[in-house]
């Protein structure tokens, strides 16, 4: 792993490019249980000038991500991120599936899974096993171009008490085994709260400290990539970006198009703080955690802490959209109930599992084909 290499990308990168990742689950649509066909997908798309670039493997067969390629900003990726998913749900109709976009699959057992034949996903499944296996989980990622090393690590350390409020609004996934979980986010207890290397990260201060991290893991054979560092804000060695991994998929284009523009303010008010020679909060790995937990558990029903008041107290979390704009700026509109409240709502209502999924499969149909 040759972490100059990595290092001189960082330098030759570009402020602000964004590139938009996200993953979907591969339905029967009469059913709505998971289905084996992202090497079919793959292979029909293979001819498609947008989807050839655009369609990627995300561990096992019955998921697929699309990705946008680099923007030159958040508006450019976002145009080319729509037509990407238009064009996937018109291949996948062609092949009898249908695309569902939540943070879990509430129905299918994960033993009945199947992982892709990559070289990549095998490491990870021998490296992990169970772990691996029980990961059927679905998420919206975000890289942000990140111009000098440096400035990269700092806008990740900046971003550690960010990523709680961030996973309280796109909370997306009540449901794991076929069962009401309790939790607003079960992709995040079962796929981040279990993944080593993954989470909240330490705070590391300058790109030097992080390659001594990263160069004692390779030594050790603990990895052999710096993608198995899968922490929830990460430096991207290849692509020269912060990438922030904390979102659970989003239902509607509406809802994930503003939380991608919502993590790109984030960054590029981390940068803005940087630049002015403004140090991030000293905060203890425990307390960013604290409000890990409240968000994973209530969502937006909940409370988190104020972790950058003088004196730590409670807010609401419903809050947290309302702090992250009044911080960085952004003019992101988003619904009052975000998908694991509409989900809890017509769960206490009586709504089976299948009820509740049906109703969030056809809202994605319905928004990412009209988006415009």
């Amino acid at each position: 792993m040759d972490l100059d290499a990595a290092r001189e990308v960082f330098e030759a990168s570009q402020d602000l490019t964004v590139g938009i990742e996200e993953e979907y689950a591969l339905v029967d649509p009469e059913t709505l249980v998971l289905v084996p066909k992202f090497e079919t997908l793959r292979e029909a798309g293979a001819s498609d000038p947008v989807l050839a670039d655009a369609i990627a493997g995300e561990l096992i067969s019955s998921e697929i991500e699309i990705r946008s390629g680099r923007g030159e900003d958040i508006a450019d990726a976002r145009a080319k991120q729509q037509e990407a998913r238009r064009r996937l749900h018109r291949l996948a109709d062609l092949h009898g599936v249908r695309l569902g976009s939540t943070g879990t699959h509430p129905l299918s057992d994960y033993r009945d899974q199947h992982i892709i034949d990559t070289p990549h996903y095998h490491r990870v499944e021998d490296g992990l096993k169970y772990v691996a296996w029980r990961n059927n989980t679905f998420a919206l990622q975000v890289h942000v171009g990140v111009q000098g090393a440096d400035r990269a690590i700092k806008v990740c350390d900046r971003l550690r008490p960010v990523l709680p409020l961030l996973l309280a609004i796109s909370a997306n996934s009540p449901y794991v085994d076929g069962r009401d979980s309790g939790l607003h986010t079960a992709r995040t207890q079962t796929s981040t709260q279990s993944f080593p290397r993954c989470g909240v990260p330490d705070a590391f201060g300058d790109w030097q400290a992080w390659s001594e991290y990263v160069d004692l893991l390779v030594r050790t054979g603990s990895i052999v990539e710096f993608t198995q560092l899968w922490w929830s804000v990460r430096p991207h060695h290849a692509f020269g970006t912060v990438e922030v991994r904390i979102c659970d998929a989003q239902t509607t284009a509406p809802e994930a198009d503003a939380l991608q523009e919502l993590m790109v303010a984030c960054v590029a008010q981390a940068l803005r703080e940087i630049d002015a020679g403004e140090t991030a909060p000293d905060l203890p790995p425990r307390l960013i955690e604290e409000n890990m937990w409240r968000a994973i558990r209530y969502g937006q029903d909940g409370r988190l802490l104020d972790l950058e008041a003088k004196e730590i107290e409670e807010f609401p979390a419903a809050e947290a959209l309302d702090r992250l704009k009044a911080w960085t700026g952004a003019d992101v509109v988003l619904g009052e109930l975000n998908g694991a409240q509409r989900q809890r709502r017509m769960i206490d209502a009586g709504a089976t599992p299948f009820e509740v999924y049906a109703k969030s499969v056809e809202e994605t149909r319905a928004t990412h084909e009209t988006t415009v």
